[in-house]
């Protein structure tokens, strides 16, 4: 009984925190495009055709015989038709056609109103299981990385840590953390919560999503039983004045995520990815860790990080990824298509030695090495981490998984979706 409250608890708290983040992303406008797939659950066979009815809504009132324009494309990719319309009470079909091969097709429908612009969108899957990713699997992958990860672990841990005594509660020790990583003397940061009772507890490595940003730490989730340590990337200290990640955001790390792409041994990445292998190391290392619970979680670039640091680091035993980034990041370059951080679309020239180099990158390689459980959820509206770079990731993987899509989903979760996630990974603790 004392698990299943903890669980239920710690499941309600998650709700409530997601709920919060995503209020502004929820509210609803003055204005609603409905656009409505002719399957309930938008999915299609190859060749099936996709019919969509259109509604304008006021007040979830039908407004009749307004101009609309909307456009139809495969997921990120040139606009294959263009059309006008005008909105009816009973609504207006459009015809979007099918795909005869496995991947998305999107409309996107504009109308304004009083001077606005409000949009609506749909997203057909067809036959998504069966993408085929076109990022290629290096001959020396696993070679080039057991090699850098085993040399990177001879370097010192030298851990770093002072107590935090202003977000310390009676329930939890909160600690300022920096450890090396590498190359050497560089440092990764992040915010350690440690329950203060006695005892031994299972791991949460929070990886983060794009950005440069401050981290307070999971203190909440410590206080219900789990050792936190939420991290950052850059290897900066993570509890500086706002102002001063803005500014480097706005500055020497815009466009991070590109950083020397065309150099495997140079590109960002590389340090971000091992430095996600010392946090899990660390995080063993704390007399505290019960030694075989050690979960990774994260969402966009955090959901890559997390399938990337399992298929690193053996030590990990489930993930859960929401929407990956860095999936497919070269997929259809010619057309300025792939995953975020949309590489093609940066207007970097992506070469084929780029392509070559990105691959030891892609989370799509790292996808094909996992081998524990993970929780995946995504939605086919997504622009940011568009929905046929995550599936190509996602479905390579052949280690047990559970897949929440929420179609309607752009880049945001739901409540639900965390709801679902913490649940699950519960189930996977092991007493």
């Amino acid at each position: 009984m004392k698990i299943q409250s903890f669980v239920l608890s710690l499941i309600c708290l998650m709700c409530m925190v997601e709920t919060k983040a995503q209020s502004s992303r929820l509210a609803r406008r003055l204005i609603e495009v409905k656009v409505v797939p002719n399957h309930a659950d938008w999915n299609y066979k190859v060749g099936e055709s996709v019919k969509v009815n259109v509604w304008i809504l006021r007040n979830d009132v039908p407004l009749e015989d307004l101009a609309f324009e909307y456009e139809i494309s495969e997921d990120m990719m040139p606009v294959r038709e263009k059309g006008l319309g005008r909105s009816a009470k009973d609504g207006k079909m459009i015809e979007m056609g099918t795909l005869w091969k496995p991947g998305f097709l999107r409309c996107i429908v504009k109308v304004k109103y009083d001077g606005r612009i409000y949009t609506g969108m749909v997203t057909a899957a067809f036959d998504k299981e069966n993408i085929v990713p076109e990022t290629k699997f290096p001959d020396d992958f696993q070679v080039y990385w057991n090699d850098i990860v085993g040399e990177a672990s001879k370097l010192p841990m030298d851990t770093k840590m002072e107590l935090w005594p202003e977000r310390c509660t009676d329930k939890v020790n909160v600690y300022r953390v920096n450890i090396q990583n590498y190359p050497e003397k560089a440092r990764l940061y992040g915010i350690l919560c440690v329950p203060v009772a006695k005892g031994k507890y299972p791991a949460v490595l929070r990886v983060p999503g794009a950005g440069v940003r401050s981290y307070k730490g999971d203190v909440d989730n410590a206080a219900r039983g789990m050792i936190t340590f939420e991290i950052g990337i850059h290897g900066i200290p993570v509890n500086l004045p706002d102002e001063v990640y803005k500014s480097l955001y706005s500055g020497p790390l815009r466009e991070y995520m590109v950083f020397n792409s065309d150099d495997k041994d140079l590109y960002y990445y590389k340090r971000v990815y091992l430095g996600c292998v010392r946090a899990v190391d660390f995080l063993c290392s704390l007399s505290q860790y019960d030694g075989q619970n050690m979960f990774v979680i994260g969402g966009s670039q955090g959901g890559a990080l997390s399938i990337v640091t399992a298929a690193l680091n053996r030590k990990v035993s489930a993930i859960v990824a929401f929407f990956p980034g860095l999936c497919e990041m070269t997929r259809n370059s010619n057309v300025k298509g792939g995953g975020w951080p949309h590489i093609s679309k940066s207007g970097i020239d992506v070469t084929s030695r780029k392509i070559k180099n990105l691959a030891y990158f892609d989370v799509v390689n790292f996808a094909r090495m996992i081998k524990v459980p993970g929780f995946y959820s995504f939605g086919y509206n997504d622009m940011t981490c568009p929905p046929t770079s995550v599936c190509a990731a996602i479905y390579e993987i052949e280690a047990p998984k559970e897949v929440m899509i929420v179609e309607e989903n752009g880049h945001f979760a739901y409540p639900e979706q965390w709801q679902n996630a913490w649940r699950w990974l519960f189930k996977q603790i092991k007493r």
